[in-house]
């Protein structure tokens, strides 16, 4: 008889590469630990290669569901992300597992970081390193917004919502929340309306 946890593991697998076992939480610590160490300043783009190409543990659609869930959740999406995987797989400790493994490194360079900072902060050169990283961030977020609109280009009515949301945020610079507040209700409405 299989707990609920594997039941969920075995969902999550659909699509995905089903022959796998479903990740331990020693996977899910290493995973995610080699995630926050790589990603310095931005992991999200990194996070989707990780868990959709790389070791298959999701599906493209269901890594843009759950995202989509994390995004909307209070708090950083990725560690969201972390937490919704790791509970997926293996329950609460695998969603400490992971979360554990997504801070772990990035806490440990961010604290060292920060003593050298203090020290070089007036430096021309330094300041022109940090524009060039900002630069390969947001070339890394397109990159990754492109490879999360591919599996939706079937759903016109999610697209159309994404060109909303794109256009109240970036283009007219309306608020956050409460864009989120009509947009979220009316993607909900829309979806139900059409699985019906």
């Amino acid at each position: 008889m299989q707990s609920p946890s594997d039941s969920a593991a075995a969902l999550a697998m659909e699509g995905a590469d089903a022959d796998r076992p479903p990740p331990s939480c020693t996977d899910l610590f290493l995973g995610f630990l080699g995630l926050g160490l790589m990603g310095f300043g931005g992991v999200l783009p990194m996070a989707r290669r990780m868990l959709v190409e790389d070791r298959r543990w999701l599906a493209p659609d269901q890594f843009t569901e759950l995202l989509g869930l994390c995004q909307f959740l209070p708090g950083g999406n990725i560690i969201n992300l972390s937490v919704a995987v790791g509970l997926e797989f293996r329950g609460v400790a695998g969603a400490m597992s992971a979360i554990l493994g997504l801070i772990l490194g990035p806490t440990a360079v961010v604290i060292g970081l920060g003593v050298l900072y203090d020290q070089y902060k007036d430096d021309p050169t330094l300041r022109h390193i940090f524009m060039g990283l900002a630069a390969a961030a947001a070339g890394l977020l397109v990159a990754t917004a492109w490879k999360m609109l591919v599996p939706l280009r079937a759903r016109p009515v999610t697209l159309g919502i994404v060109l909303l949301t794109a256009l109240a945020i970036a283009v007219l610079r309306l608020p956050l929340l409460p864009s989120m507040a009509v947009l979220a209700p009316l993607s909900i409405l829309a979806t139900w309306r059409l699985s019906r």
